[in-house]
């Protein structure tokens, strides 16, 4: 196994390899049964085999998917985001959170020639070089020349970050909703810096880029940045909007389509008919359920358990992250071993969350499910609080 599936990076206790999933359940090749907190890194959003999902997953299957060229579905989809997305005026579909994110730079650059991308350090934006470790192996010091770091909610570092690259050679800056950085708490921007970003970007000619693909659909089905009152010029979308079905998007307003028009990006699975079925009864779903806020309750539930469990057990945890998207660490946990250990006890009770990765909720996250990931997380304290 290689990259973020591969369980050799976690506790033992955790399998490698699944046999399938319902609602927000899983089960391994063993016949273990785990409520789900991962919901496969993010893209499962109401649940495993949704059946409105699937059926028009495979009634479109039935008729046709990968073509010379798109179906009609492509036109309809691109209206529904367009639609949806007050920022959005044209859509440009592919695969990965990385196709979108990296045909966001793409395109920010084909606009004037500019080369440099500003990024926050420690953000994920995929496995483009551009976006990757400096360190990251495979990659050439050349593939990061162009890319310069700034620090997250700090709007002095982005202005240090535009001087070393340039203003007038700055391509875009991307930057996630929140900081979701592995092994540390998850962190909401500051009004300021969200505003700020934007006032940057409008004063040097950037596009600004915000990269949605983890936090689209859970936070505002508008784009994750539309409670700040802040808009993107372009947003890139994938896990949640086909609910496990292979899409991405990148979302753009009007005074960068002649840019968009002028690249040559493409995939010859990335038009595929099914998951774009998928994916329109996904976004319908979603809004006709009030699917965001079911998954705030079930997340705030289960965060202030967590934090009462710990609490009791005489443990020093942090509950971070909108509930949509939780998180838990321990204190004086540099190492995560304490983390490492939890979350072990925590599979071995049927629980299957992350000790250093963001988890996910999803709208089949019942009352009865946070129970029962619930009284698996308070034996994996009760165990661990006496190894402290």
């Amino acid at each position: 196994m290689h990259g973020h599936l591969d369980a050799a990076f976690l506790p033992p206790e955790f399998p490698q390899f699944f046999a399938r999933g319902e609602g927000c359940r899983v089960w391994d090749v063993d016949g273990n049964e785990y409520v789900d907190l991962m919901c496969s890194w993010g893209p499962i959003l109401l649940g495993y085999r949704h059946p409105e999902v699937d059926r028009a997953v495979v009634e479109q299957l039935a008729v046709a998917d990968v073509l010379n060229g798109p179906t009609s579905l492509m036109v309809e989809l691109a209206e529904t985001f367009v639609d949806q997305v007050p920022h959005a005026d044209w859509a440009m579909f592919c695969k990965n959170g990385t196709d979108a994110t990296t045909l966001g730079l793409v395109v920010a650059r084909a606009a004037e020639g500019r080369r440099k991308v500003l990024i926050a350090r420690g953000s994920y934006h995929g496995i483009g070089s551009w976006s990757t470790r400096v360190d990251a192996p495979g990659t050439t010091p050349e593939d990061h020349a162009n890319t310069v770091s700034f620090e997250y909610n700090d709007l002095a570092s982005v202005e240090a970050a535009v001087d070393r690259a340039g203003a007038d050679d700055v391509a875009a800056v991307v930057v996630t909703p929140i900081r979701h950085d592995i092994q540390r708490d998850l962190e909401a921007p500051t009004p300021e810096f969200a505003e700020g970003l934007r006032a940057i970007c409008d004063r040097i000619g950037a596009a600004l880029i915000l990269d949605d693909i983890r936090c689209g659909l859970r936070l505002d089905m508008r784009g994750s940045w539309e409670s700040l009152g802040v808009q993107p010029d372009f947003s890139a979308w994938s896990k949640t909007i086909a609910n496990g079905h292979p899409l991405a998007v990148l979302l753009g307003s009007e005074s960068w389509r002649e840019a968009a028009d002028s690249v040559f990006a493409t995939g010859s699975f990335w038009m595929a008919a099914a998951p774009m079925a998928g994916a329109l009864a996904t976004l319908r779903i979603l809004r006709e359920t009030d699917g965001i806020e079911t998954m705030r309750r079930a997340g705030e539930r289960l965060q202030q358990g967590l934090r009462d469990q710990a609490h009791s057990h005489g443990l020093d945890v942090t509950v971070s992250g909108p509930p949509q998207l939780p998180f838990l660490s321990f204190a004086d946990d540099p190492q995560q071993q304490r983390a490492m250990a939890w979350t072990g006890e925590c599979v071995k009770n049927g629980v299957y969350l992350h000790p250093y990765h963001n988890w996910f909720m999803s709208t089949a996250h019942d009352d009865a499910s946070i129970d029962r990931a619930l009284a698996g997380t308070d034996e994996a304290f009760r165990v661990i609080s006496g190894r402290v």
